[in-house]
This record gives structure tokens, sequence and C-alpha cells, in this order.
């Protein structure tokens, strides 16, 4: 597992999909766009506080770039595209990682079945946005604008996720439809599913 007493930051967030041409690669760049939403011009730069990556279970379009329904998405809600080339999950990738979000259910079970150490900080994307409104943020670090004490309170914030689910795993209601060959208007509406969960999630980081 990721420690953070061993591993320098930034905060990691591994985002994963099946084909890592839709879904993942929104949540990849939104989350680092809803982050910057929230620093001043004296705050560290989001990368430096957040690593925020993605991958697919299959490896069907590994070096492609984003589909274009998903880039338009991001452009249109104030995140870069640019960039980004299509990847296959390794190990290594979730082993870099704090915390680990699915588009799906199966994919959860995926990354557990690859990295079982790894159950613990990996959630769908939608439960993870769920299971946050059950953290009492008064247990948890102070919140700074370091990448030491967002590694540290990103951590923390994990492992209370964690407790929360009580052992339970990821329902049906907790997939996000997967948006391939749809159009514009699908697109749409899972990016607003995707970005619910992380809009909490900066927000607790940063306790802004």
């Amino acid at each position: 597992m990721a420690d953070p007493e061993v591993r320098q930051p930034p905060f990691s967030v591994l985002h994963v999909c099946m084909g890592n041409i839709c879904r993942s690669p929104m949540a990849e760049r939104l989350l680092t766009a809803r982050l910057a939403d929230l620093l001043g011009p004296t705050d560290p730069a989001p990368p430096d506080l957040l690593y925020s990556h993605s991958a697919g279970t299959g490896g069907w379009h590994a070096g492609e770039q984003m589909n274009p329904p998903a880039a338009r998405q991001v452009a249109a809600r104030g995140g870069d595209p640019s960039g980004f080339t299509a990847r296959q999950l390794h190990g290594e990738h979730i082993d870099a990682s704090e915390l680990i979000l699915t588009a799906t259910g199966e994919q959860a079970s995926y990354v557990a079945a690859l990295r079982p150490d790894a159950a613990d900080r990996t959630f769908t994307v939608c439960e993870f946005g769920r299971l946050l409104h059950d953290v009492d943020t008064h247990q948890l670090p102070p919140a700074a604008p370091t990448p030491a004490q967002t590694m540290t309170r990103g951590v923390a914030l994990v492992a209370a996720a964690n407790k929360a689910r009580g052992g339970t795993g990821p329902g049906p209601e907790d997939d996000l439809d997967d948006p391939w060959g749809l159009g514009d208007r699908f697109f749409d509406r899972i990016a607003d599913d995707i970005e619910l969960p992380l809009r909490k999630l900066v927000r607790l980081l940063t306790g802004r």
C-alpha cells in the first residue's frame, strides 16, 4: 500500500474505467480542475498537492487520445483535455496511489484482485462520494494547502470512508454508465455524475 511515511507527496488519485478514453480521463482532468477552483494565487499549484491519473482495465485503446465527446466535456467544464494518452492498468499504478476510484463495482473488484492490499482504498467514484457524507471531518487532520498536509489529510479521509462502508461494497446504483458511442447529452450526464463526488473530495481535502 502507498504509505505517506515512505512516499513523498503529492496525494495520488487513480481513476479506472474499461478503456481509459471516456469516464476515467474525464475524472482525471476534472479532479485537477475542481481542485484549481479552490486554490488561490499564493497556494501551491494543483499538481504539487494532488496527482490525478487514470488507466483502463483493458488495453484496446492504449495510446489513443481521449474520446472527443469526453474531451469536449472536460474543456466545457474548465479542464484541459490536451496531452492525454490512454493506458492499460498495471499493478504499479495501483501501488503508487493513495485512492483508487473506479467507474463500476466490477472494476473495483478487478483492482482488488490485482492488488488485494488496495481493496481498502478502492471505491467506485459514486460510492466514494456517498460515503463522504458519513465522514466526521472533525476527526481528520487539519486541512492546509501544503503537499505534506494534503497527503496526511487525504490518507485519513480514505481510511474514514473505508470505515464508513462497514465492509460492504458498492451497489448497482454506484456504477457509472458507459457513454462510449453515445452523444454529447449522455456524456454531459456522466460528467455531472463524476464531478459531484470529485467536488466533495477536493472540498474535504482543502477544507474550503
